[in-house]
């Protein structure tokens, strides 16, 4: 009994991600709020609302609460890469990488 929730094209590098969601992995659902609610990362804002998305879902089919879930898997992909320039001097361009990443959390119950 799985829930999972998914987002993707977070314009966001995915090194940023994971040091926010290296903490909450294999912790209890309640508890793994109340460290991202506190964190200083603007990261953990998406990883909160990712794991409330989760536990709504986890609600929804078979009316679990939040202590009673597990982050059983949570990980962050690469995305795209959007390309753009960036003047420099004597006109020369530099390239500008802006990465984005997607996010997968499931949470299980106990």
């Amino acid at each position: 009994m799985e829930a999972k929730a998914k987002q993707t094209n977070i314009k966001m590098p995915a090194r940023k991600l994971r040091r926010v969601i290296n903490e909450v992995r294999g912790k209890g659902a309640g508890e793994a709020v109340k460290i991202l609610r506190f964190m200083p990362y603007i990261a953990a804002k998406v990883v909160l609302k990712n794991l409330n998305c989760a536990i709504a879902n986890a609600s929804e089919k078979w009316g679990a609460t939040a202590d009673t879930l597990v982050v059983s898997e949570i990980f962050a992909d690469e995305g795209a890469t959007y390309k753009r320039a960036k003047p420099r001097a004597q006109g020369r361009i530099y390239k500008r990488l802006k990465r984005t990443s997607h996010l997968t959390l499931k949470v299980k119950a106990k």
